[in-house]
């Protein structure tokens, strides 16, 4: 695959943030993973006991509880939710199969101007979500603790990732074999000797 020349919007998907950025981007993330399963059944049980008391929220309207602030996931509910300009964050997967089916989602977050990010591994996304794989999450609300570390991190893949023009321009793959870097570097050594020659003339 390397010796293919890949086109940018592919080849953005290699750009993966560093090691420091990823463990404070899953630390944050873990705060927001999805309930399982029997936290979700202990919750609409609550739900059901507190019923005959329902309390408004700051709209007016009344919910049981407050509605649970978790990672959305999914590339279609994503996708929504960025044309929606409701998501804070992206975070995508770099080894998403076929790529094909991400490829508009940077063009679509640059354009909303919604902040996004490459991590390594669908496995690791798929962890936070309780599932397999999964393709990308988005994060559109936050705790009152975790908004200044959302903050920075927003800060950080925009210049990284968004305005980065470079991103969009660069050309991956494209090495050579090991014989036509060896017939390359002959080629290379015979052009120095010929101008060696010349300029001795």
């Amino acid at each position: 695959m390397l010796r293919l020349k890949a086109p940018p919007a592919i080849n953005q998907f290699t750009q993966t943030i560093e090691k420091s950025q990823n463990s404070r981007l899953m630390k944050l993330l873990k705060n927001y993973s999805p309930e399982t399963r029997a936290q979700k059944k202990a919750r609409l049980q609550k739900e059901a006991e507190a019923s005959s008391k329902p309390h408004k929220d700051e709209k007016g309207n009344t919910h049981a509880t407050p509605k649970p602030q978790h990672l959305k996931f999914g590339l279609n509910h994503v996708t929504y939710l960025v044309e929606q300009k409701k998501a804070r964050l992206v975070v995508m997967a770099h080894d998403v199969e076929p790529i094909e089916v991400m490829t508009f989602l940077p063009a679509l977050c640059r354009k909303n101007d919604v902040p996004f990010c490459f991590v390594r591994g669908k496995a690791n996304l798929g962890k936070l979500v309780h599932t397999k794989t999964a393709t990308c999450v988005a994060l559109t609300d936050v705790k009152q603790e975790d908004k200044s570390d959302l903050e920075s991190l927003r800060t950080t893949f925009q210049t990284q990732f968004n305005d980065n023009t470079s991103l969009r321009r660069t050309w991956g793959g494209g090495v050579m074999g090991i014989k036509n870097q060896h017939m390359m570097a002959k080629r290379e050594k015979a052009r120095e000797i010929e101008l060696a020659k010349k300029a001795n003339m």
